[in-house]
């Protein structure tokens, strides 16, 4: 039988490359402190060669294990059912696929999810996290502060963003925006569907409708209907809002989900879209988009986007460096078609 190549060793690489043992193995591990030029020539000598690193070697030096969690309160059914969770683990896998490292899927609903969580992270398992914890009253960021390992918030946390790394969306100037639209068609009585009030993307999007119209108090609540961010939860409120509000001629939905909810409800009630009514959705999600009859008017956002965000400040912290902009909002954008 013939006997296997030997596998490339940081020696060989450091000869291949003409560069002492010591930086090589400084540019492997990711220290950010070689040049450029240094760090090229290392990479070339490495692809070169084929040299892969002894993961377990690697650790004990590092202390890094190449796993970084991504962690997400919200029931496991609404994971799988949910197109926006759905397209953030997508983005998550590839994201950190892209630099590497191991994704490991953590969700803590419960009380009891919550300590398995914590004690995950604590135990050294993972490098760092992309933290999804959208609800009031969620313990777990409060609890993730202080394990000793960087940490990134996908959207805004309840108790302030003072000190911590944040990327989020303008949820607010989206609805605003979507509101605006309708304002600016001629509609006189918009509403919105809106999200529950335990989640801070939902209140943010709620509070741009409200300022964009100036309403406020008894008008508003009166003019808004919470639920969930699903299908269902489009319906029902849609039922509310055109039983309460008779004459309404705008709706902004606070999701894809919901607006598709509303759009069935308004068609079974015999009101026309956009003619008696206009319709503007929050997400441009494909798979929900293509359900809605007539095409959607919606504003996008972009998870991958957010997700890619997050994982360079979490990279950044785990190199020891400063992050320029911890708490970063990103853009969202009007998407016109033919519902508004």
């Amino acid at each position: 039988m013939a006997e296997r190549p030997a596998r490339p060793t940081l020696e060989d690489v450091a000869a291949h490359a003409g560069i002492s043992r010591a930086t090589v193995s400084r540019v492997v591990n990711g220290a950010s402190r070689v040049s450029a030029r240094t760090r090229e020539t290392v990479q070339r000598a490495v692809a070169e060669l084929g040299y892969r690193p002894n993961q377990a070697a690697r650790s004990l030096v590092t202390r890094r294990t190449g796993t970084l969690a991504v962690v997400l309160s919200e029931p496991g059914e609404k994971l799988f059912e949910d197109p926006f969770f759905a397209a953030v683990i997508r983005a998550a896998h590839h994201e950190l696929s892209t630099v590497d490292a191991q994704m490991a899927l953590l969700i803590a609903r419960s009380p009891e999810e919550v300590e398995r969580v914590v004690r995950f992270l604590a135990s050294g398992h993972t490098d760092g996290a992309l933290l999804f914890t959208p609800r009031r009253g969620d313990p777990l960021p409060d609890a993730v502060r202080s394990l000793g390992i960087p940490v990134v918030f996908g959207g805004r946390p309840w108790r302030g963003e003072q000190g911590l790394d944040v990327v989020t969306v303008d949820n607010e100037g989206g609805a605003r925006a979507a509101t605006e639209l309708l304002i600016a068609q001629g509609r006189k009585r918009i509403v919105t569907v809106c999200g529950p009030a335990d989640q801070a993307a939902a209140v943010d999007r709620l509070t741009g409708w409200r300022t964009a119209l100036g309403l406020a108090g008894a008008e508003a609540a009166h003019c808004s209907a919470p639920a969930e961010f699903n299908l269902e939860g489009g319906e029902r409120a849609m039922t509310e809002l055109l039983a309460r509000v008779p004459d309404l001629d705008g709706v902004v939905a606070a999701s894809d989900l919901m607006a598709v909810g509303a759009l069935r409800v308004l068609r079974a009630a015999g009101r026309r879209v956009p003619e008696d009514v206009a319709v503007v959705g929050f997400d441009d999600l494909p798979s929900v988009v293509q359900q809605a009859q007539p095409s959607l008017t919606t504003i996008r956002q972009d998870p991958g986007a957010q997700v890619r965000e997050m994982v360079a400040i979490l990279r950044e912290r785990l190199r020891g460096n400063e992050v320029a902009h911890p708490n970063r909002m990103l853009p969202v954008e009007l998407v016109r078609r033919d519902s508004a």
